[in-house]
């Protein structure tokens, strides 16, 4: 069992549910809030320095989004939380990083979980959950650290690009969505490029001792890939059939728009899960085929110096009645013998098109 599984199991075992416990690994991050509070006339931007400034925007007209970065703080998102009214078991999944995209609905709210994927600068993988409450007119998002895709969102909210200043919080939280399964395409690019990369290293027999490891790391980001697209097309396809109030019939269309970029995307990481396997046969078989050669090259040379290793072997032994040990040019004959056959050999393995 990982280092990571066996801290979560000893954080989770005997809990009572409802228990507020970060089981990250970030317990030293910064508590970071960010506010925007709009309408179609104006917007308010502020960082905000603790979760109580924000409860004066709670009851406004306008559309609010809160969005804290930190979950190591337990404590401010359990004050937050009670004063919107979340259920427990929300604050809990909130704050275990280990949950599925999934939605779950409450009478006046939704909790949202998705999968934020992006590549660091050393072009590993990452993968941040992202916890959204839906709720009348306010969208609040938790994430584990600093960094998201949200830029082009805070953008059209600034200088009132796009629809989002004149729709609601449940078109807000669908931007927000859209740009996480966006940015899906730019991690399944890279992951498409690095595939080929190393399908053409391959092909042209350039192996190295990391390739196999290089193929296994592939098979793993494709698997963190599908387990964070597959069950989030399962909630979109929750809210392109919800009733809820707090999702508005005309918003519907965009969350299908959604539905629709994760099908492609899915599309992708299957096939690019069959160019992986393919990787590996073709891996095993250049393995094979140069172990051929390898073999082949050895047992044609075994096979020439049999007769000859013969020929020494028999003038090797000490009997005293040998006729040809005595004979003048013995020694050269031997030799010529032994030339002719080494020759030969060439000759046959050559035309038989096995040298």
């Amino acid at each position: 069992m990982s280092k990571k599984r066996t801290q979560f199991s000893k954080k989770k075992l005997g809990q009572i549910p409802g228990s507020i416990i970060y089981t990250g690994e970030k317990a030293k991050q910064k508590l970071s809030i960010e506010l925007f509070d709009f309408n179609k006339e104006q917007y308010v931007e502020k960082e905000l320095q603790n979760v109580e400034e924000s409860f004066s925007f709670k009851l406004s007209d306008s559309t609010t989004w809160i969005n804290l970065n930190g979950l190591n703080h337990v404590n401010d998102i359990e004050t937050l939380g009670t004063h919107y009214n979340l259920h427990p078991l929300v604050l809990e999944d909130i704050v275990n990083i280990s949950h599925r995209p999934k939605i779950d609905e409450y009478d006046d709210y939704l909790f949202v979980i998705v999968k934020m994927l992006h590549y660091d600068a050393n072009e590993s993988m990452v993968s941040e959950q992202v916890s959204f409450v839906l709720g009348k007119n306010y969208v609040l998002s938790f994430q584990e650290a600093e960094g998201d895709v949200f830029d082009n969102v805070r953008d059209r909210i600034r200088f009132a690009k796009g629809r989002v200043r004149h729709m609601q919080a449940d078109y807000l939280l669908y931007i927000l969505i859209d740009a996480i399964v966006d940015h899906y395409f730019s991690v399944t690019e890279l992951l498409g490029d690095k595939i080929e990369d190393l399908e053409s290293d391959i092909f042209s027999g350039n192996i190295t001792d990391h390739t196999t490891k290089n193929i296994q790391n592939l098979k793993r980001e494709i698997l963190r890939v599908r387990r964070s697209i597959f069950p989030l097309r399962e909630v979109i396809n929750r809210f392109e059939k919800n009733d809820n109030s707090l999702i508005h019939k005309k918003t519907i269309s965009y969350y299908k728009d959604i539905y629709d970029h994760l099908t492609q995307v899915s599309e992708n990481i299957d096939i690019y899960r069959e160019m992986i396997w393919s990787l590996m046969d073709m891996y095993m078989t250049t393995i094979s085929n140069k172990m051929n050669e390898v073999m082949k090259v050895l047992t044609i040379m075994a096979s020439i110096f049999i007769p000859l290793t013969f020929i020494a072997g028999i003038y090797g032994m000490n009997f005293n009645y040998m006729p040809e040990l005595h004979y003048k040019y013995g020694y050269f004959v031997v030799w010529g013998v032994m030339i002719v056959l080494f020759l030969g050999m060439l000759y046959f393995f050559k035309r038989k098109k096995w040298l």
